[in-house]
């Protein structure tokens, strides 16, 4: 995993394995960082190809029911894992093997 740390990046971050992008101004974003770490354990675990295809099938389904892209996002269930978690710094050495499954609705 490489983390590069770019000024002009749209959002704050973003992993797409193995790399994390950080927009310049979060580089010393513990909580943030921990967030995009946990999606590349996801990413790992799903062999990337399948952790894309059920990331953009939940969005996409989850905003047919929401018809809101902000609520949409934060109930994709691999960023309810990440947004619950982030902000505990060694949960990733604790995190059991498909852990995201427990954040299903």
């Amino acid at each position: 995993m490489k983390i590069i740390y770019l000024s002009s990046l749209r959002i704050s971050g973003i992993a797409l394995w193995p790399f994390i992008f950080i927009k310049r101004e979060f580089k010393s974003d513990p909580v943030l960082l921990n967030h995009e770490r946990i999606h590349i354990r996801q990413q790992k675990e799903l062999f990337l190809i399948f952790f894309y295809f059920f990331y953009f099938t939940h969005y996409l389904i989850n905003l047919i029911l929401y018809r809101n892209h902000k609520i949409a996002y934060r109930n994709i269930i691999f960023e309810r894992e990440a947004y619950a978690c982030e902000k505990d710094l060694v949960y990733l050495s604790k995190r059991k093997i498909f852990n995201f499954m427990k954040f299903i609705k």
